[in-house]
């Protein structure tokens, strides 16, 4: 039970990387320095939580909530983020996914990569143009605190209570799967 849980956090972390590349990894790293109990991390996942490296990715967490919160600006930094976030949701995989299992290491980055790269691609690709689009731009500011707000409980909880984020990507899978049904049933031509 436990290296399922340990799987549940480490998914967890990767999609909240995708709404911020740096919330998850201060996470993980924050809790990792002040409650070693809590979460231990194996080498070379354990420098997260070296404070110079906290300090680094505090300003990072700042510099990218301002410039996701400046029209125009929001745009470019999508268009940075999208090396960041997913390399950033291989890195939290990995690092949280090797506290409790042993993971092939190259499979966790590959599969945060691929969850962090997916959330990133719904966000700037389908989310923001459609908000932007709706709303003449004055919707991207709610919309990015409230993706800082949901990445930052969604890394809280996919660290200190694994089984709550279990309970969300099961449903989030099935709407998602309900969503995709019900629009492939409206695109099938009636004869």
């Amino acid at each position: 039970m436990e290296q399922l849980l340990g799987v549940f956090s480490a998914f967890g972390l990767s999609a909240s990387a995708g709404l911020n590349a740096y919330i998850p990894l201060l996470s993980i790293g924050v809790i990792a320095h002040y409650f070693p109990n809590t979460l231990k991390l194996s080498q070379p996942w354990d420098l997260i939580a070296n404070p110079w490296i906290l300090i680094l990715l505090g300003v990072l967490v700042i510099i990218e909530m301002l410039a996701d919160k400046i029209p125009a600006v929001n745009h470019i930094n999508d268009a940075i983020q999208t090396l960041v976030r997913p390399a950033a949701g291989a890195l939290a995989f990995a690092a949280s996914a090797k506290v409790i299992t042993d993971v092939n290491p190259v499979l966790a980055l590959a599969c945060g990569l691929l969850v962090a790269g997916s959330v990133h691609v719904a966000k700037s690709a389908v989310v923001r143009p459609v908000v932007t689009a709706t709303t003449a731009g004055a919707g991207n500011i709610p919309v990015s605190i409230l993706e800082d707000v949901v990445s930052t409980i969604a890394s809280l909880l996919a660290i200190l209570l694994p089984i709550i984020m279990a309970v969300f990507i099961i449903i989030v899978i099935t709407l998602v799967a309900w969503w995709w049904s019900s629009r492939r049933t409206d695109k099938t031509p009636t004869a």
